[in-house]
């Protein structure tokens, strides 16, 4: 199988089809973990499926970006109350090296009822295109991580983007270059400035790049799990899960 095969099997083993023993042969032994709640290996995976069956929690996957041996699913998870919330958006991201998934991210936010832009968390377009420019497209967004979010060279911005054409998927931030400016004015108003915005991996295929950044706001450790949607050179959409890092896990792992 693919890499994208075998994450999506895996994936329906662990959250519809409820097997055990599925999971057993397609994650390794030693699976690392970077879910804070979930213990590393795969047992800890497995653990996890009484809780998810019991629950009724059903998942939607939206989207599948894949680049090499990383495979990142968009997902809404319903019914999700005994993992924080009636409904969340999350990203998760599967390492898979010879034949098994050996590694897991993930960040996941609840979905509020209503958002500033007008657009849902994990609504928009999903169709992968422009394959032979994944690294032009990679290169951009991780740019644009690293000189605008990072404040490396804020004044850049414009390079990556076209400042009235920015579909804002963030529930709490609106449309074009203005609604995230206005935004994070906002937020530091609110104590809740951004000091680090570190990129620790990203995924690329085609229009859609994924990047995870370490962050820090508000003297707090944060994960920022976000994707953009390229086109013609310049960033035109985006989506995003933040959540904070707890100083406690199952695990020794780490979120990165």
């Amino acid at each position: 199988m693919t890499p994208k095969e075998l994450v999506l099997a895996l994936f329906m083993a662990a959250f519809v089809d409820h097997d055990p023993e599925a999971v057993r042969q397609l994650a390794a032994p030693a699976y690392i973990q970077h879910n804070p709640q979930v213990p590393t290996g795969v047992e800890g995976l497995i653990g996890l499926i009484p809780l998810v069956e019991q629950s009724g929690m059903t998942v939607t996957t939206h989207r599948v970006i894949t680049e090499g041996n990383l495979v990142v699913l968009h997902n809404t998870y319903e019914n999700a109350d005994a993992f924080g919330a009636p409904s969340l958006a999350a990203f998760d991201v599967f390492r898979v090296e010879d034949g098994q998934v050996v590694e897991h991210w993930d960040n996941l936010q609840p979905i509020p009822e209503t958002t500033v832009s007008g657009r849902g968390m994990t609504d928009g377009p999903t169709e992968i295109t422009d394959l032979d420019r994944t690294g032009e497209n990679k290169a951009l967004v991780v740019g644009f991580v690293r000189d605008v979010l990072g404040g490396a060279a804020p004044e850049n911005v414009t390079k990556y983007m076209d400042p009235a054409v920015y579909m804002q998927h963030n529930p709490m931030i609106d449309d074009g270059l203005a609604g995230l400016m206005a935004a994070i004015e906002t937020f530091a108003a609110q104590g809740q400035v951004i000091t680090k915005f570190e990129p620790q991996f990203a995924v690329a295929e085609g229009n859609f790049v994924f990047v995870a950044s370490d962050a820090i706001m508000g003297g707090e450790p944060w994960a920022f799990f976000d994707l953009w949607r390229v086109e013609d050179g310049k960033i035109v959409e985006h989506w995003d899960v933040v959540s904070p890092i707890p100083s406690e896990m199952a695990h020794d792992n780490g979120k990165f």
